[in-house]
């Protein structure tokens, strides 16, 4: 069961771990030779810590007519396949970055350490999040730098020229002002600035008629002072090059294509790795049999290979049946969907929850909740997390059970259809949605709206 839970790239992770602990463990294709390799399919006895090794019977161990196949592997495992690992660029810090251009700047020694200490205190984003009496504290705390609030303002003053602009600001109204401030001064640039300066409320908040009024300005004037806010950057840090972090590569555990209308499930190859039993071990349990007298430490040495190879074996049997618990459940769900699959509308997503899978493939329910909660399947409309597949049902206006999937879509596009000037209210799109065939209250609209991410109509006003 955790190996089911774990996605292709920590699956990879744990079978070198499992190499690693188990010598008797090996990756690759074996190279066939004319020597029986194949041992008894004996159940793993819990209590083999106290095998005695006179009672193994080394002919039965080795030779058993049951044989089962080892080399377990996929047959759409390609070369291309092969595990590659990802090289990432090296390159100065944001925060490096920012300490390099202080060296432009005249400063005491008091100021260079406080100048370095804000640095130090920027976020990702680029701003510095600390009230200034926290950090006058800290100064004093952690760096023995006994100022004043009047010396650190200055300093901030400093730091806040650093590039990007908008760099060291406290907040959003004053990141903003800190990169107009860099622009070329034109009338649309003075307006966006008194507007951000004098009337920021009202701005965030969309209230286009008080603007108008409180700056006596004409429609177009407005649109023009938005228009230059509209391409400032809310989060300078973010664009720094050198600010690089390590992006988790999502690998797809499983692809669907479509030939010739027909849907077609494979299974990563990396989920399917060639692992076999050690030759080597092996022989040394023949080299057991063979020997004429049997020392203490030889009769350890079986019992230490034994529980190696029983160990290898229940792995190598656990990642088959990983195998085939992922692609059955997968192509469970990809037929309970599959004019989902063939069309890419999320429209035609059906309802379904872990049960129905469950039922379908005669699995316990938690199964198929590792498959789907941590697996990535590659489809013709891009790579998706398969619990996102899974929804429950509504009814709609004809008594028939719709995807709640479904209806988010249909609200989806409903709003991105609007008029920008005048959005629609919750209680409209409940109205729209209602006479589209799905009636749902407007507390569900809302409630919906925001699990997509969209903002109230008001917010998604525009000018």
């Amino acid at each position: 069961m955790k190996l089911i839970q774990l996605p292709t790239q920590q699956f990879e992770q744990r079978i070198a771990q499992e190499m690693v602990d188990n010598p008797a463990l090996e990756g690759g294709k074996e190279e066939q030779e004319d020597f029986d390799d194949n041992f008894s399919n004996e159940e793993y006895d819990d209590d083999h810590e106290h095998i005695d090794t006179e009672d193994i019977n080394i002919d039965e161990y080795l030779s058993d007519d049951d044989v089962p196949d080892y080399k377990y592997q996929a047959n759409n495992y390609s070369s291309d396949d092969e595990d590659k690992q990802v090289p990432y660029a090296s390159g100065t810090s944001f925060n490096e970055f920012l300490q390099t251009q202080l060296n432009t700047f005249h400063l005491t020694e008091e100021e260079e350490e406080i100048a370095k200490f804000l640095v130090g205190s920027i976020d990702e984003s680029g701003y510095i999040r600390r009230p200034v009496q926290d950090i006058m504290d800290d100064l004093a705390f952690t760096q023995n730098v006994f100022t004043t609030e009047e010396t650190i303002e200055k300093v901030l003053h400093i730091v806040q020229e650093l590039d990007p602009a908008g760099v060291g600001a406290r907040n959003l109204q004053e990141c903003l002002l800190l990169q107009l401030d860099r622009k070329t001064p034109t009338a649309a640039v003075s307006l966006a600035y008194r507007i951000l300066e004098e009337a920021f409320d009202a701005f965030s908040k969309k209230h286009y008629n008080k603007l108008l009024q409180k700056f006596e300005i004409s429609e177009d004037e407005l649109r023009a002072a938005i228009n230059e806010i509209e391409h400032l950057n809310p989060k300078p840090g973010g664009t720094y090059s050198g600010n690089n972090k390590i992006v988790e590569h999502i690998i797809p555990d499983f692809a669907i294509r479509i030939t010739d209308g027909n849907l077609e499930l494979t299974l990563n190859g990396r989920n399917a790795p060639e692992l076999h039993v050690s030759r080597e071990y092996t022989n040394m349990l023949k080299g057991y049999k063979e020997a004429s007298e049997k020392s203490k430490s030889q009769k350890d040495a079986v019992q230490f290979i034994k529980q190696k190879l029983d160990a290898a074996k229940w792995f190598i049997d656990a990642i088959k049946q990983r195998q085939q618990t992922l692609f059955v459940t997968m192509n469970a769900i990809m037929h309970y969907q599959e004019e989902y699959f063939l069309s890419g509308d999320e429209r035609k997503l059906r309802p379904m929850i872990l049960k129905d899978i469950a039922d379908e493939i005669n699995m316990d329910v938690s199964t198929v909740s590792r498959v789907a909660n941590s697996k990535y399947v590659d489809t013709p409309y891009g790579t998706k997390l398969i619990k996102e597949f899974f929804s429950e049902s509504m009814k709609n206006d004809q008594g028939e059970d719709v995807s709640t999937r479904e209806i988010k879509k249909i609200l989806e596009i409903t709003i991105s259809e609007e008029d920008k000037r005048k959005p629609l209210t919750d209680d409209k799109l409940a109205k729209i949605l209602k006479e589209k065939g799905y009636p749902i209250a407007r507390r569900t609209v809302a409630k919906y709206r925001e699990q997509l991410d969209i903002p109230v109509a008001r917010m998604r006003k525009e000018f």
